[in-house]
């Protein structure tokens, strides 16, 4: 009787140790800027590659209105649509940076405590389905805050690959901007430019203008799927292969639905 005791003593305090740790320690430095300054470093890259992209995706716009005519109007068009899209992109980056640290609050402020609260009742009162439920409390919340991290670090090994081709993108726009600016300029002050010799005969002027615009439009649009699938798809996917390796490993059913 008294070895029982004592092991139920020590299934006691090593939770209620615990939930100590976690409310008073683990939750002040999860939910720091410091601790997640990698983290945080990167999703601010990633914001200011969003903005210069729709940034330029406007300049370039505008500057494709200035052609003489109706004819790059739809490509104007459709790269102002694009700022739209940038801004999704942006407001994901942005809900990552807040669950960053909220996710440290939540978890070690509330669900580790709790666990840590339902496990030791189940101790005194051996309440079987207690100790099932902590242990879900535990995996979703460990989950929910390493989604984040994990999520950011896939996205930068894919980012990676095409981070040169997203910065030649916003050269490329700001260039052929500034050049349309010029040529304008040079068309309104009476002179013959680039684009007033191309138009000089309508096929060549459609032509000249669709190839320069439209590989500028590609290029734009290779870029914001590789900002959706980093920002947006690739945390998703995280936290779905997350609940399905808890589910395998730790053989619990998270109250969260695919």
């Amino acid at each position: 009787m008294k070895e029982t005791l004592q092991k139920k003593s020590l299934h006691i305090i090593i939770p209620v140790l615990i939930a100590v740790l976690s409310f008073f320690v683990l939750s002040g430095l999860a939910s720091s800027t410091d601790f997640h300054k990698g983290t945080l470093t990167a999703l601010e890259q990633k914001q200011t590659t969003v903005l210069e992209l729709s940034a330029a995706s406007a300049t370039a716009s505008a500057a494709i209105t200035l052609i003489p005519g109706d004819v790059a109007t739809p490509i104007a068009d459709k790269l102002a649509d694009l700022s739209s899209h940038f801004l999704l992109v942006l407001c994901a980056i942005f809900l990552e940076k807040y669950l960053l640290t909220i996710t440290g609050t939540v978890t070690f402020s509330f669900l580790i405590p709790v666990s840590c609260l339902l496990y030791v009742l189940y101790v005194l009162f051996d309440w079987k389905s207690l100790r099932l439920l902590a242990a879900r409390l535990t995996a979703f919340g460990l989950l929910i805050f390493l989604v984040i991290p994990a999520s950011v670090y896939v996205s930068d090994l894919i980012e990676d690959s095409y981070q040169a081709s997203i910065e030649a993108t916003i050269e490329t726009a700001r260039d052929a901007a500034a050049e349309l600016e010029s040529e304008s300029e040079t068309a309104g002050e009476g002179e013959k430019g680039f684009f007033s010799g191309l138009i000089s005969t309508v096929t060549d002027g459609v032509s000249g203008i669709t190839d320069k615009v439209g590989e500028m439009v590609n290029r734009f649009m290779e870029a914001l799927a590789v900002m959706l699938v980093t920002c947006c798809a690739i945390p998703v996917l995280v936290l779905l292969s997350f609940l399905w390796f808890a589910k395998i490993l730790l053989s619990v059913e998270l109250p969260v639905s695919y």
